[in-house]
């Protein structure tokens, strides 16, 4: 997954092992996002790509339901998504 943001940079830190990801700078605003992953999914940061979490797991739904979760955790709400088009 990558962080795609065109105003302010959004800063993914890795928590608890590989089990967690810290948003921070969404939007520019000070709030930190914390996600946490399904049992037996793991992440990392990239360190060919900047910006980029690389997910892994053995069972393809639970990798898929962190992947869903992270990106849910970043939606952008009461603002024009053609103006702000950060994301992950």
């Amino acid at each position: 997954m990558r962080s795609v943001y065109a105003h302010f940079p959004i800063n993914t830190v890795v928590t608890d092992n590989g089990q967690g990801v810290e948003i921070r700078n969404f939007l520019g605003e000070k709030f930190v996002r914390r996600v946490k992953m399904q049992p037996g999914v793991k992440v990392s940061a990239s360190t060919k790509q900047k910006d980029e979490l690389i997910l892994e797991g053995n069972d393809i739904e639970l990798v898929s339901r962190s992947a869903a979760l992270i990106q849910m955790s970043t939606a952008v709400k009461n603002k024009d998504i053609r103006k702000f088009l950060d994301g992950i």
